[in-house]
């Protein structure tokens, strides 16, 4: 077995501080970075088993990570449909964790079941697409908020509405602050459209991924 002196000095006078040693655990001890033929292979096998998983029945949630001007988003799908847009605000452990408590704890990142929202996703940011053609799966909401999420797809790009206004529409003009808390929860923004409700003295109001995201959004739709 090869031995390291204090210094970090390896056979043949080698400085592993400066070319294996990346990082230290809690104790203090030297941790050896990851090789990354390993890496490489690690991922051609998690390919393999979201390739494999998904017709074998063993894939209940599938999920990506893409880039987009808000930061990073998390999308999930199930086979029903897409399930979770998050933002990376939200913190992906604890979106993840939260579709595996209240869907199904075989979850696996699996690019290829959320290639079409992506790409839908990429249009809209990119200014080509108004509207969203996808398969949803709406079991992350249910009873009013449920019915406030279905009223916001009637929002057309670069429009808004209030808080008020979409209480209205529910038949429920008193449920104002009822309507926040559907927006603020809405398990698919972006692609059910909750940035588009305004305060009624025009402000913006909250949003699932910041002030400034929704900010971006409204933006981007009224340059179009």
């Amino acid at each position: 077995m090869a031995s390291y002196d204090s210094a970090g000095t390896g056979p043949g006078g080698t400085d592993v501080a400066a070319t294996d040693v990346a990082a230290t655990d809690i104790s203090g001890t030297r941790l050896l970075a990851p090789d990354p033929r390993e890496a490489a292979v690690l991922a051609a096998l998690h390919t393999r088993l979201a390739a494999e998983a998904e017709p074998a029945g063993l894939l209940d949630v599938a999920y990506t990570v893409i880039d987009s001007p808000v930061g990073r988003l998390i999308l999930a799908a199930t086979d029903a449909g897409l399930v979770r847009v998050a933002f990376e605000c939200e913190g992906v452990d604890t979106v993840l964790q939260d579709l595996s408590t209240r869907i199904s704890p075989r979850i696996l990142e699996a690019p290829g079941r959320l290639a079409r929202p992506a790409a839908q996703l990429r249009e809209y940011f990119d200014g080509t697409r108004r509207s969203f053609d996808l398969d949803l799966d709406l079991r992350l909401t249910a009873g009013y908020r449920r019915t406030v999420v279905q009223t916001l797809q009637q929002i057309g790009y670069g429009r808004t509405s209030t808080y008020a206004g979409i209480a209205a529409l529910t038949g429920n003009p008193g449920a104002v602050r009822a309507v926040g808390t559907a927006c603020g929860r809405n398990p698919l923004p972006l692609v059910i459209p909750c940035h588009r409700v305004l305060r009624s003295d025009g402000t913006t109001g909250g949003y699932r991924g910041g002030p400034a995201a929704k900010k971006i959004l409204l933006d981007l739709e009224a340059a179009a």
